[in-house]
């Protein structure tokens, strides 16, 4: 369950504008479970997320978060469990009574309204005064660094542009959350990482509760206060961005989100904190694990590839010849694959002046203490 805060204040309320502070979860859900016939698309999640957090739900294509981002919209009604939002129970609510804010893949700006009729549109089926729309639409651009465009069409801005425009229609409405359905899909690299960072600026400066809905986890890193995980319709793993990467609980976590190793291997022995792996067919290493552990269980150890160092001091650390099969020069990293009799190992190293070429004798070393095990059915130990 994520910590619950109280709410800060929305810039969007005006001057001396402040929400109510309360002390429930901005959104919750309890046991939800959604099927199409005979299909699960959500099984049992519930999650808690806290006022003013950014929460990504990360995963494959099919794994259940885009479900979960429309039921919490209202788009779907799940088949069993409760979902919770300022504080009420919206199961049975229609969407245009839930006060949330909407941004789409696709923008979903209508293309023959100026953008002040874009921003204003949930706000005039609010019945929100005349006076107050011009003032809010105003901010709301404002917010969104796009001042002076009200009397545009959306052809007339850039793909950025636009998608700043459908933040500013979803964000003017004061909503209690607002839900993000892969924003940045349509955008080329260069804008896409522009884009993370102003909407991320956008929503710390607003203060408003944000759930993401990504494949992409470099943006779940990038951006996010907690990650969900999800896989096949269940919640992998939740934490911090720090806590998924460094410490992943099973291994689709470890697959799914940056680069891992993979090192089967069984325990030789355990002692004060540090446990002797003998990987197969290749040197034993030291990996820091609970006392629980016992000699001959099966474990896999993880280690990311930032985690593996090429060349180096090795004091202290696992070592391990091999030679440099592949090198791909990124700018400021180098990617490896170094083989190491049966291993293939992955590693990404910044560059500081040298470059391992393909065919080079390297010993790589990495610590103890980066490692991750986990038992025979793939869960993290400890």
């Amino acid at each position: 369950m994520s910590d619950v805060r109280t709410e800060p204040p929305s810039p969007l309320a005006g001057e001396g504008g402040r929400a109510s502070a309360r002390l429930f979860p901005a959104v919750e859900l309890r046991g939800v479970t959604l099927r199409y016939g005979l299909f699960t698309a959500v099984e049992n999640v519930s999650l808690a997320i806290s006022k003013g957090s950014f929460v990504t739900l990360l995963g494959p294509s099919g794994c259940g978060k885009t479900t979960i981002l429309r039921s919490l919209a209202g788009l779907v009604t799940p088949t069993s469990g409760e979902i919770h939002i300022a504080g009420r129970q919206v199961n049975d609510i229609p969407i245009h009574q839930r006060n949330i804010g909407l941004v789409f893949q696709n923008y979903a700006l209508f293309p023959h309204k100026t953008i002040h009729d874009n921003v204003a549109f949930g706000l005039k089926y609010r019945s929100v005064p005349k006076h107050d729309i011009t003032r809010k639409v105003k901010r709301a651009l404002d917010i969104v660094r796009l001042p002076g465009v009200e009397k545009k069409v959306p052809s007339e801005l850039s793909g950025g542009q636009q998608q700043r425009i459908a933040l500013a229609r979803a964000i003017v409405i004061e909503p209690d959350v607002l839900l993000l359905d892969e924003p940045l899909s349509a955008l080329d690299a260069n804008l896409r990482e522009e884009m993370r960072t102003e909407i991320k600026t956008i929503q710390r400066e607003v203060g408003i509760t944000t759930i993401f809905v990504t494949h992409d986890q470099e943006e779940a890193l990038a951006m996010s206060d907690r990650i969900v995980v999800m896989n096949q319709g269940v919640v992998e793993q939740e934490g911090t961005p720090e806590d998924v990467y460094n410490a992943p609980a099973s291994r689709f976590v470890a697959s799914f989100l940056g680069q891992s190793n993979l090192l089967e291997g069984r325990v030789k022995s355990v002692k004060n904190g540090e446990a002797k792996i003998a990987l197969k067919g290749a040197a034993d290493i030291a990996v820091s694990a609970p006392n629980s552990l016992k000699a001959g269980d099966a474990v896999t150890t993880i280690v990311r590839a930032q985690k593996i160092i090429v060349g180096g001091p090795s004091k202290g650390l696992n070592s391990i010849k091999g030679k440099v099969l592949t090198t791909a020069y990124l700018g400021g990293t180098a990617s490896y694959v170094i083989e190491a009799g049966p291993l293939r190992l992955n590693a990404i190293n910044p560059i500081a002046g040298k470059v391992y070429r393909e065919g080079e004798a390297v010993t790589v070393n990495f610590d103890p203490d980066d490692c991750v095990l986990l038992n025979h059915d793939g869960r993290r130990i400890g």
